[in-house]
């Protein structure tokens, strides 16, 4: 079965539904490639996986620990570069909602590196990863 249904709406606009979830989200194309820049752009996705995908993996290991970090934040920012017009950079830096021992922080963080969006990116791809713990 299909993971998802993407529709183009015109205007550089594209709708995303989770098949199994009917969850939708909508992309636009960013106002630096011709587009209105009103939603996440493709490439913003991506970047924002990666985030994503870190503090979900975390967040099993911290449950596997008995550690809860709701209220954590993540703040990304993704580098393009030209010729071909493509992600150079991701930059993603934690703020942990907790004070943690350092064999936890060590533990969460080396699991953080282990979720399968960062392995699924291109090597080219710098990733500058940074924890904030309180």
């Amino acid at each position: 079965m299909p993971t998802s249904k993407v529709t183009y709406l015109g205007d550089l606009r594209t709708s995303s539904e989770h098949l199994q979830s009917g969850s939708v989200i909508i992309s636009d194309a960013p106002l630096d490639n011709n587009g209105k820049g009103e939603a996440f752009s493709p490439t913003d996705t991506v970047a924002n996986g990666l985030a994503s995908c870190m503090f979900t993996v975390m967040g099993i290991k911290a449950r596997d620990l008995g550690v809860d970090f709701s209220g954590s934040t993540a703040e990304v920012t993704k580098v393009m570069a030209a010729e071909p017009r493509r992600i150079s950079e991701i930059h993603v830096t934690f703020h942990m909602s907790i004070s943690a021992d350092d064999k936890t922080k060590t533990i969460l963080e080396r699991t953080a590196l282990t979720c399968p969006v960062h392995y699924s990116l291109h090597p080219d791809i710098k990733r500058e990863i940074v924890f904030n713990w309180k």
